[in-house]
């Protein structure tokens, strides 16, 4: 049921389910590095493809070859998440890891090497094996490299 700002079940929209979790993340940043499996959770801040805006996402992250990975799995939604349709005609976003804050260039990762982060990232978050079973999309394996030092 959809209620009249347009929301499933009265939950809010997702930016607004957000806020909290970014509010907390940038209070706390300096205690939310990479767990010892190199694996936590980051800020990803791309510009709005139609709007120009900035719009900051959550996100679960790993990491390989001193680069960090990201997946759009938007909980298994039909579509993929805005935070990737932004980064597709903008792929420069800024990153806030932990207690760093930093540009990088956002490049979708294909084919043997997507399938191998895929794994790596599902190993660290087995949540989405039930996020494969809500759809037959193919999640998109990003890879964000920092770009400014």
């Amino acid at each position: 049921m959809t209620g009249q700002s347009g929301t499933a079940r009265g939950f809010g929209t997702r930016a607004e389910v957000n806020i909290p979790i970014i509010n907390e993340y940038r209070a706390n940043r300096a205690e939310k590095g990479p767990d010892e499996r190199g694996a936590g959770l980051l800020l990803l801040t791309t510009t709005g493809a139609r709007s120009g805006l900035p719009r900051t996402s959550p996100l679960g992250y790993t990491t390989d070859a001193g680069h960090l990975v990201v997946v759009g799995a938007k909980g298994g939604a039909p579509g993929h998440p805005d935070w990737y349709r932004n980064l597709l005609v903008n792929p420069e976003v800024t990153v806030e890891q932990g207690p760093q804050t930093f540009r990088a260039l956002a490049t979708e990762a294909e084919g043997g090497e997507r399938a191998r982060l895929y794994e790596r990232h599902v190993s660290l978050f087995p949540v989405y094996r039930g996020y494969e079973k809500k759809t037959d999309r193919l999640f998109p394996v990003v890879v964000l490299k920092r770009i400014d030092g």
